[in-house]
């Protein structure tokens, strides 16, 4: 194995769920922080509850609009070239390409 190209690795690290259990794992991070652990999880307590996902929804919806933005902005950019491309003074090979 090479040298100095592994990440360090910690033996004992505390993982802290927002329930607020705690337990000890190792991991390549100092701390780690869940949203969900197993004595939350609805699949392990039978609960049925809402997992509270922090503004998810509103940064895919963020995305889908600046996606859609920048869409708009690429197609007037793709005919603004064709119309320079057809502006472009023509070779003789493709004037005679074309009769």
């Amino acid at each position: 194995m090479k040298a100095k190209i592994h990440p360090q690795f910690f033996e004992e690290v505390q993982v802290v769920c927002a329930c607020g259990n705690k337990f000890m794992t190792g991991s390549t991070v100092n701390s780690i922080t869940v949203e969900v652990c197993n004595k939350c999880h609805p699949l392990y307590t039978g609960e049925h509850r809402f997992v509270d996902t922090k503004g998810k929804v509103e940064k895919f919806q963020k995305k889908q609009k600046l996606a859609a933005e920048m869409q708009k902005k690429l197609s007037s950019s793709k005919v603004k070239k064709e119309e320079k491309a057809e502006k472009k003074t023509k070779s003789l090979r493709e004037l005679l390409q074309e009769s």
